[in-house]
């Protein structure tokens, strides 16, 4: 067989080897118990200064 020729079989063997579910996949959920906090700190406009600062020391 040349190459890039098309084969039915392997073609038929790839397509039901991607059909196939892995059932042995852990598929456990995992529940959080607990409290999330975020800090979100500087203002907008103070964290763009600061981003703006940094640029111009960047580039001197």
């Amino acid at each position: 067989m040349s190459m890039g020729a098309y084969d039915e079989s392997e073609h038929e063997r790839r397509e039901e080897k991607m059909s196939e579910v892995d059932a042995d996949v852990d598929d456990d959920r995992v529940n959080y118990e607990g409290r999330v906090e975020f800090d979100s700190g500087d203002s907008t406009e103070a964290l763009l200064d600061q981003f703006k600062q940094i640029k111009s020391d960047a580039g001197h």
